[in-house]
């Protein structure tokens, strides 16, 4: 029997994780095939194949549409309609999967009336819930990408809503319609905007995911009180956006190991496998990317070339090479253990105070504990 959208819709919306029976109305009710066109791309030996609807066939593009999952819809700049074949490289743009699109606004504590500043329009699924749900005369939405904006601001309008849709960088917001009740990021950032602060009415609330060059990523909620500062805690969610563009890290130098200076560590380097683990050492360490291995773990410093790699010693434990100005295995070491002091707590007792002053730190437990500021 072919596949009937209105069904898939319905059967999407009943297994979502909510309460709230507008979010699941929602769901019903946009159109998910309408934002992702008729290609996307999925992973397939280790790079981004494009799917297209009329190879796949109706029936079986409509079921893909409809799974709970995260379609990529663009490669490094490259649409998947328009990609001559498999693409390496990363993603650039998705259609989140429609679970975390209705856990994030659920988490925003978005409600009836409420002015919401979506960061991060993408193919304008989101944004076109958000429209169903709140109505367009409250619903704004920023997009970096010129392309992607203006292919979105087509499909919002064919779908039936006309909100505010901007085109520019979303880390400065949108003052002419400020304040907001709420702002929703679809992008991770390595800090808090300053400029979201200033947009966001006293008691309103942020909800974003907070990134880094490590791709370790934490959920939060912030709330923004009346001296314009905002504290929150991390929900745990092991979920993960792609940074926003402006953040994303720049290339590094060719990755040459050099043997550098050789100790003992301390702690197996297999705790950066753990989520909160990973966050933790990014904290410790945030202009440095992550490599894994077979052998253990490499630390390359975008910002300076300095260096740190894991190998195991003859008869256990292991070795860490460390090489240029920054010691990058002692940092992550020093915090790794700090995170151990406190009992490894998960990352859902960490919390974020954004300081009127621009200081930015990240806390185990609460603002006293061991703490990180974030790059700002």
């Amino acid at each position: 029997m072919t596949a009937d959208p209105v069904a898939l819709r319905r059967g999407l919306a009943a297994v979502l994780d909510t309460t709230d029976p507008a979010w699941r109305a929602a769901v019903e009710a946009v159109p998910r095939e309408l934002f992702l066109g008729d290609c996307v791309f999925r992973a397939a030996n280790g790079r981004w194949e494009p799917v297209h609807r009329d190879l796949v066939g109706e029936d079986a593009w409509l079921r893909l549409v409809y799974e709970d999952a995260t379609w990529v819809t663009q490669v490094d700049g490259v649409a998947a309609a328009d990609a001559p074949g498999p693409l390496s490289g990363r993603p650039t743009s998705s259609s989140t999967l429609p679970s975390l699109v209705v856990r994030m606004l659920e988490l925003a504590a978005i409600r009836e009336g409420a002015n919401v500043l979506e960061i991060g329009t993408g193919t304008g699924y989101s944004t076109a819930v958000l429209c169903h749900r709140l109505g367009d005369d409250h619903v704004y939405s920023v997009e970096y990408d010129p392309r992607l904006a203006a292919v979105a601001a087509d499909r919002i309008r064919t779908a039936g809503h006309s909100p505010t849709l901007v085109t520019g960088d979303g880390l400065a917001g949108h003052k002419e319609a400020a304040e907001y009740d709420a702002i929703v990021a679809t992008c991770a950032v390595r800090h808090i905007p300053p400029a979201w602060l200033h947009q966001v009415r006293p008691g309103g609330t942020i909800t974003t995911t907070v990134s880094g060059w490590m791709l370790a990523s934490g959920l939060i909620r912030l709330t923004v009180h009346d001296d314009g500062s905002a504290t929150g805690r991390f929900t745990g969610d092991p979920i993960g956006y792609m940074l926003a563009r402006p953040h994303e890290r720049p290339p590094r130098p060719t990755y040459f190991q050099r043997q550098g200076q050789t100790r003992p560590t301390r702690l197996d380097p297999g705790l950066l496998d753990d989520w909160t683990g990973q966050f933790v050492a990014q904290l410790a360490a945030p202009s440095a990317e992550l490599m894994t291995t077979s052998d253990g773990v490499i630390l390359v410093d975008v910002a300076t070339g300095s260096q740190a790699w894991t190998e195991q010693r003859v008869g256990g434990g292991w070795h860490a090479h460390q090489d240029g100005p920054l010691r990058l295995w002692d940092a992550v070491e020093d915090a790794l253990t700090a995170w151990q002091d406190a009992g490894s707590p998960p990352q859902s007792d960490f919390g974020l105070t954004v300081d009127t002053d621009g200081t930015q730190r990240v806390w185990v437990e609460d603002p006293s504990g061991p703490s990180w500021s974030l790059p700002v």
